[in-house]
């Protein structure tokens, strides 16, 4: 086998690793290629597009970092999950990030709630070290017990009941004073 006949088998090996991993529409359209390389290159401006439709797709993207928040009722991990598809296509279009640049973004984009606990992160460890799986850990652990805290909260409501439930007798601020039969929905409480 000379060289010429190696590079030949080499090619179709890869053209035949590339066909193996598309989809049919997709591969009917690249079919008509003759070499592995312009088989790659036809897939690559299928999937990235041309360059000013990749620039404009980062710049959306950037957009889209750049204010990014946690959204009323999302758990930490939706947020991660939903921040690292973000930053995977970026990194997919060509952007260079920084491990400590999407901490600093997530850091600014959680809730008041965890103020203290960014505060306790931005004193105490250098961000530039801290991985993003330590950051996720740290805010899950802060957000169950935030959880355990309300559930809790909530167990004392019910089992002491909640003043806006209506009217109570014998409690309010005017007891025994002469003004009214004792019904109030000022305070709650029992006597």
């Amino acid at each position: 086998m000379n060289i010429e006949d190696k590079k030949q088998l080499k090619d179709l090996k890869a053209r035949n690793y590339l066909f193996q991993v598309l989809d049919h529409t997709i591969l009917e359209i690249i079919l008509n290629k003759d070499t592995s390389k312009s088989t790659w290159n036809s897939m690559k401006q299928k999937y990235q597009g041309t360059t000013r439709v990749q620039c404009a797709l980062l710049q959306a993207l950037r957009t889209e970092f750049e204010i990014l928040h946690v959204k009323v009722g999302e758990f930490v991990n939706e947020f991660f999950v939903r921040t690292l598809i973000i930053v995977n296509m970026m990194k997919a279009n060509g952007e260079v990030l920084e491990d400590g640049t999407i901490i600093q973004r997530i850091l600014r984009s959680v809730t008041s709630k965890f103020n203290y606990v960014v505060c306790n992160i931005e004193e105490s460890r250098d961000t530039s070290i801290l991985t993003i799986v330590e950051l996720q850990s740290n805010l899950l652990v802060h957000e169950q017990c935030m959880r355990s805290h309300d559930d809790k909260e909530h167990a004392l409501k019910i089992i002491h009941g909640d003043c806006s439930s209506g009217w109570t007798r014998g409690c309010g601020s005017f007891k025994g004073k002469g003004r009214g039969r004792g019904y109030s929905n000022d305070m709650c409480g029992k006597k």
